[in-house]
């Protein structure tokens, strides 16, 4: 029988505590070693237990459960961290899994839920309650292509510049000595990249950023 995964729960509330270690004790292959209410206490335990998983708050006594994260994954590298917490900021998902955590499940998961992500991440998954996972994927994409001039190569974003001055392709040609057909693929990539569809459009983007020849 494979051995019952080593679990420690950080949380400055014992009622919840409780409810947490109880949820996790009623399966057969997994089991509490330890309970901490700071994240001091959380990473001294840490290293004197060793468990397979830490189950941390953002929010807690002393330096909270973010910083407990980066201490526990630097000086206890086999524990795995979920954070388990109210908080739904975005700055707070990305510090936690900047630090090392491998999980980010919302308080008032139901006890199955809980335990999936728990087995999850023990098998070397990374898990984060779904809603959240979509919406920060969503904020990452929508930054990505906020501003889409910065994903032109130099070449690229000298020839827009020039669009922007109202140039023709066959000028532009011969103002950077490129064949005007050369000219008309780096502008068929350009319309592609920004999501506009013509020239003019493009040129009004340029002139936005002031872009320079």
């Amino acid at each position: 029988m494979t051995d019952a995964v080593r679990i420690l729960v950080a949380d400055d509330h014992p009622l919840f505590r409780d409810g947490v270690v109880s949820t996790l004790s009623a399966e057969d292959d997994l089991t509490v070693v330890g309970e901490a209410s700071t994240g001091e206490e959380a990473v001294e335990l840490a290293v004197e237990l060793l468990p397979d998983l830490a189950m941390l708050d953002v929010a807690m006594p002393g330096f909270g459960g973010i910083a407990a994260t980066a201490e526990m994954t630097a000086r206890c590298p086999a524990t795995a961290v979920l954070m388990l917490t109210v908080s739904e900021d975005p700055d707070d998902l990305l510090a936690a899994l900047k630090a090392g955590a491998r999980g980010y499940v919302l308080k008032g998961v139901p006890g199955p839920g809980l335990v999936h992500a728990v087995r999850a991440i023990i098998a070397g998954e990374v898990y984060v309650t779904p809603t959240l996972a979509t919406g920060i994927l969503h904020e990452m994409t929508r930054e990505s292509v906020a501003d889409p001039i910065d994903a032109l190569t130099p070449r690229e974003g000298e020839i827009l510049a020039l669009v922007g001055d109202g140039l023709t392709n066959r000028e532009i040609g011969e103002r950077l000595y490129l064949a005007e057909k050369t000219v008309k693929h780096y502008m068929t990539n350009v319309l592609k990249k920004l999501h506009v569809r013509s020239r003019v459009e493009a040129a009004l983007l340029a002139q936005r950023r002031e872009f320079e020849s």
